[in-house]
């Protein structure tokens, strides 16, 4: 199973609102902000919607920050199926973030664009404030059951 199995169907979810059977975010975890080797990383998490299993527990850390230098702006993504049927190992990427100005609704928006190494799709999350982080469509979109969607600072 890819990721983007995991954006087609949280978008697919997004659009059919309600079909999920989980759907809520996790608040575990713990993110360094202070002093330290990664100083500068910041973990996000949450459950994503999933039509054929519990939920997709979805861990992004993201290392630099938005005024940092591009190669000091990394992230690793971890997807993992929560009982799923076919038991699918956790997908994990890594790769650059950027930041975006903008989205279809508010001009002033902050939007993440994360580019995953090698293959992969590009992921975009709309920053919600300094704490969440909100899955959109590429063109920077929300989707409709958007709070579904939401990862939480930890």
């Amino acid at each position: 199973m890819q990721i983007r199995t995991l954006l087609a169907s949280a978008a697919t979810v997004a659009v059919l609102a309600g079909c999920a059977s989980g759907g809520t975010q996790t608040q575990t975890g713990t993110a360094d902000s202070s002093a330290g080797m990664s100083s500068n990383a910041v973990t996000y998490e949450g459950t994503l919607p999933c039509r054929s299993c519990d939920g997709i527990d979805l861990t992004v850390d993201l290392n630099g920050t938005e005024s940092s230098p591009a190669a000091e702006r990394t992230f690793t993504l971890e997807a993992d199926y929560v009982n799923h049927p076919q038991n699918p190992d956790p997908e994990q990427y890594e790769g650059q973030w950027e930041t975006m100005t903008g989205t279809a609704v508010d001009p002033q928006a902050t939007v993440y664009e994360l580019t995953p190494n090698g293959e992969g799709q590009i992921y975009y999350f709309q920053k919600i404030d300094d704490n969440t982080l909100e899955l959109i469509d590429p063109q920077r979109r929300r989707f409709e059951n958007g709070q579904m969607l939401r990862l939480t600072r930890q």
